[in-house]
């Protein structure tokens, strides 16, 4: 869910969006286990940089608001929009191929030095030995 909410009902299913992120991505929850993203905030939000911590707990207030109509229609929707949209893309889970990628560039790097620094003494000797 990307797109700006176009009334106060789409702020639960927002809400919840992130909570779920939350939970895969810090940990916070057991398997099955599903909690409300104020939950999540007081749990795993120091793992938050701060500018998205405030936006966390602005849309977990905003979930908690919403549940009255009267008050939620008050709400601030482009705001709580733009704050969905920041923790979705903080949130969002590297893909199966961008770690395998992390990994293989890691590991071709340290191979590539260890080459280097093999080579670097190997003509240290050499040169010790005279035979450079």
């Amino acid at each position: 869910m990307t797109r700006k909410p176009d009334s106060f009902e789409d702020i639960p299913a927002m809400a919840d969006e992130i909570a779920q992120l939350m939970a895969s991505r810090f940990g916070g929850a057991r398997r099955g286990e599903r909690f409300d993203l104020s939950t999540m905030v007081r749990r795993r939000g120091g793992a938050l940089p701060d500018r998205l911590r405030r936006k966390a707990k602005r849309l977990a207030e905003a979930d908690i608001l919403a549940r009255s109509p009267r008050i939620a229609r008050q709400l601030p929707l482009a705001d709580l929009g733009r704050a969905h949209a920041a923790l979705l893309a903080h949130l969002q889970p590297l893909g199966e191929i961008a770690r395998f990628q992390g990994r293989a560039i890691s590991l071709t790097a340290t191979v590539v030095f260890g080459l280097l620094l093999l080579g670097a003494a190997i003509i240290w000797v050499m040169v010790g030995r005279g035979a450079l």
